[in-house]
């Protein structure tokens, strides 16, 4: 696991965004940890959470024109990625779609940039693959094109079926999700983690039980 990885798990660990134990999830499993991007939750958070984001990409190595921030959580996020490239010496524009249209003011459902070129989609996590689906509606729509997903943890989960969610957006929209770290990558960080060995053997288990394939990054 890269450096970048690692520090990204501390980090999210030290903001509580990270949680080690039993939590429910959506599909009524019972997970060995919880991520909660909502944690990150100050402007000093949100500035080196983007840096992660904006290393996640230079090591994927994706070509992109623009962002957009997928509602709600998106929108601080792709943000944050902008402000964070800019200060990098590349001034890239944003928008982002709220959840229903306005009739007066600048109407739509699009704020920001025009969608134009290569457009990447910024969100947390990806569960059931809804808003990434509306994103790239929306994108096509504007007669650009979504070119991948920028997410902060891919759960590598399967669904109801064999794939995970991040796999289901890449076969059906053939675009590349990339993410900071991985469900893999969270083992190797708990394993190498004395503080977090205890969750080891809970958290590989889940993996086994539930997790899919690794995606080739």
């Amino acid at each position: 696991m890269t450096d970048f990885r690692q520090d990204f798990f501390r980090f999210a660990a030290s903001q509580r965004a990270l949680l080690f134990g039993e939590f429910v999830t959506k599909a009524g499993r019972t997970s060995p940890y919880f991520f909660n991007a909502g944690r990150f939750a100050s402007g000093a958070a949100l500035a080196r959470l983007a840096e992660f984001y904006v290393k996640a990409l230079a090591a994927a190595g994706v070509e992109y024109d623009m962002l957009f921030g997928s509602a709600y959580k998106g929108i601080p996020l792709a943000a944050g990625i902008a402000m964070s490239l800019a200060s990098h010496g590349r001034d890239v524009a944003f928008s982002f779609n709220r959840k229903e249209a306005k009739d007066h003011g600048e109407g739509g459902t699009v704020i920001g940039a025009p969608l134009a070129g290569r457009v990447l989609i910024v969100d947390d996590v990806i569960s059931a693959g809804t808003s990434v689906r509306e994103s790239v509606a929306l994108i096509r729509a504007h007669r650009a094109t979504p070119c991948a997903v920028a997410i902060a943890l891919d759960r590598m989960e399967r669904g109801s079926g064999a794939l995970s969610a991040t796999q289901e957006v890449t076969r059906e929209y053939d675009i590349e999700v990339i993410s900071i770290a991985t469900l893999d990558d969270l083992v190797a960080f708990v394993g190498a983690e004395p503080q977090y060995a205890s969750h080891l053997e809970a958290v590989v288990s889940y993996r086994s039980r539930f997790g899919t394939a690794a995606h080739a990054r």
